[in-house]
Formats: structure tokens, sequence, C-alpha cells
């Protein structure tokens, strides 16, 4: 009987160790690096993440298709809308968001490649322990095939890798991660923004990791 339970009681010891899907934090602020296989986009962002009211701001500088570019969005996935807003002449481009909106996280149906460390796990400290997570996922154009990768404890979002059969592969780092909102008013349209109207679409953006879906 003790040899039954010391045997029950080492299973559970093992899956409990085996990394599981997660989600990551409900609010976060950072930075990021985009660029894609086709060098058609390469991008910095600094990024405010609230998955409770559905919300993303981010501010990008980068180069698409050759030319340079400032991008300033809010994505509003409740109201349904985008604003693009431009503080040097204080004007908003009002847009319809028709997209759900997806939270950062390790879908249930991922697979496990395994368990890495950046840096050195040589001593306490050294190093980062993350989880290596891949599969598909069905998007607002197609499949994708990706590859993320997050800490092992909190789940916070170190690079992701895309790829769809516009872009191909979409590379996305994550940097300077911090838990909560650094300045909830960045997740509301600015005064001059209060009188925009919807427009209809038209000419095409730059892609960003949060667009892709």
């Amino acid at each position: 009987m003790r040899a039954l339970v010391l045997l029950a009681c080492l299973s559970v010891s093992c899956l409990a160790q085996r990394p599981q899907p997660c989600t990551s934090p409900a609010l976060m602020t950072g930075d990021l690096y985009v660029s894609t296989q086709s060098e058609k986009l390469t991008a910095f962002a600094k990024y405010m993440y609230d998955a409770l009211g559905k919300r993303i701001r981010l501010r990008e500088v980068g180069s698409y298709n050759n030319k340079t570019f400032e991008l300033d969005v809010l994505l509003l996935y409740r109201q349904g809308v985008v604003y693009k807003i431009n503080h040097k002449n204080s004007t908003c481009c009002k847009k319809r968001l028709c997209t759900k909106f997806h939270p950062l996280e390790i879908p249930e149906n991922a697979s496990l490649l395994g368990q890495s460390v950046l840096g050195s796990s040589s001593g306490p400290g050294q190093g980062l322990l993350v989880n290596n997570w891949y599969g598909d996922l069905q998007m607002k154009k197609g499949t994708a095939k990706y590859l993320s990768q997050v800490t092992e404890f909190g789940c916070v979002p170190v690079s992701v890798l895309y790829h769809t059969d516009q872009s191909g592969w979409v590379v996305t780092s994550f940097y300077n991660n911090v838990i909560g909102l650094t300045d909830p008013q960045m997740l509301y349209p600015p005064p001059f923004c209060q009188d925009a109207r919807l427009e209809d679409e038209d000419g095409e953006d730059p892609e960003t990791f949060f667009s892709l879906f």
C-alpha cells in the first residue's frame, strides 16, 4: 500500500512539473520589435496591453516597403474601432475594427517543444527559464504556424514566431515588460479624437504583431 501511495505521489509530482498552456498577465506595458522574413516591415514599438478592457495601444517607428513611418494606434475591441492618432497636428483617424480580441496566451492545443534558459544556467539569477510552444492558429486571414516563447514563471511573452502566406515568417520580440499599466490614460482617445468620424478603409498600413489577428 505504501508503495502505491509513493508511486501516486511521484506521478502527481511529475505531472505538476510539466509546463502547461498559460495566459499572460492581463495588464502589461513594454516594448517590442517586429520584423518580417521578406524585410517588408521592421519596427520598434511601445505597447500597452489591457486584456480586461480589451484595449491595446501601440506607438511604432519603423520601415515599411522601404519607407519610414511613425504610427500611433489605439485599438478598442469592445467598441469595434481603431484610432490612428497624430499628435503633431492634433488629428485623429477613426476606422472600424472588425476583428475579435485575442489575449496573449498559449492555446490549450499547443504542443510543448521544450524548456530552455536564456542567458546562463551556471549560477542563480544568471538566466531566464522559458517554455517553448508550437502549433497552428486560426487567424482572420487563414491558418498560421507559430512558435511562442514565454517565461516559466508568470507566462510573460518573450518572443513569437508566426508564419502566414501573406508575410512569410514574422518575428516579434518582447522586452522591458512591466506587469501593469504605467499610464492608463494612454488607453483612452485624446480629447481631439472625440469628434472623429468613422472613415472607409483605404490604402495599406504597416502590419503589426497585433494586427495579424
